[in-house]
């Protein structure tokens, strides 16, 4: 079985283009590039991981695919454009050129509108998507749940993969709460809809378990299966409450109930099989 880690970064902070690793989380501020990774995929036997945009510029895409390009381990790329610019497909276009550049992600979360997605030139631009092959990283809060099932409603045909669980509310041990799961639930009912196991121990605080997460896990095996679940380490930023090992094993033992092949569908066959890999 062929493990794929769905969601890590990579960043060199003298790139400028970081601003939100501000004091707050100053633990990160430091460059995270292929060989602070490898140990860990090597250790723990992970041979492909997805790369994810971590900036807001066109000058990260270019970052992450001269990574890919010599890494023997980077096997897809999301990458970033403004959606909003009339000249975003021909942008989408020319990183549809390169093999590995697999979706798009802008950065939902940090825009204070939450039907900013719904605009009418973001769903022009985002409709050259399917017809490019490529998918859409929808990082999220639980207040874009209504607001990415209308937006499969305009777009039936475009592949979307929810980040890091669109972010539960789970802090210090909190349940994530009756909106977001029939939110999810929602959403899990159309089939071009996936979802990412990431996130997740952030999202909970320092102190997390895998026990506490535990029916954030359940739930999302229940509504979108292990066909359309894929792990995701979201590292580095997870180095923020625990360790790549942490996490590693902490989804092991959240998976523990699932047969062999469920479980390979978790850990890298529906990443595979949705990036195209």
């Amino acid at each position: 079985m062929t493990m794929v880690d769905a969601h890590q970064h990579f960043w060199k902070i003298d790139l400028g283009i970081y601003n939100w690793i501000s004091d707050d989380i100053a633990g990160i501020r430091r460059d995270y590039q292929p060989e602070h990774l490898a140990p860990y995929l090597k250790h723990l036997g992970v041979s492909k991981t997805v790369l994810v945009q971590a900036g807001e510029s066109l000058l990260e895409n270019d970052a992450m695919l001269a990574i890919a390009d010599n890494s023997d381990f980077v096997a897809g790329v999301v990458a970033w454009v403004d959606l909003t610019t009339a000249d975003a497909p021909s942008q989408l276009e020319d990183l549809a050129a390169h093999d590995k550049v697999k979706s798009v992600r802008p950065i939902l979360q940090g825009i204070a509108d939450s039907d900013w997605v719904l605009q009418p030139q973001v769903v022009d631009n985002l409709r050259h998507l399917p017809e490019l092959n490529l998918c859409f990283d929808a990082l999220i809060q639980p207040r874009h749940l209504a607001i990415v099932d209308r937006l499969t409603d305009l777009i039936p045909e475009l592949n979307v993969v929810i980040d890091h669980a669109a972010k539960p509310v789970i802090a210090n041990g909190q349940a994530a709460g009756p909106d977001w799961e029939s939110g999810m639930a929602r959403l899990a009912e159309k089939p071009q809809i996936f979802c990412k196991l990431s996130g997740m121990a952030t999202e909970q605080g320092p102190g997390w378990q895998a026990s506490t997460l535990q029916p954030v896990c359940d739930h999302l095996l229940s509504t979108f299966g292990p066909r359309r679940l894929m792990w995701g380490s979201d590292w580095p930023v997870l180095e923020l409450v625990g360790s790549y090992t942490q996490w590693f094993e902490a989804v092991q033992q959240m998976l523990s109930g699932l047969n062999d092949e469920d479980r390979d569908w978790v850990m890298g066959k529906t990443a595979t099989q949705f990036y195209s890999l």
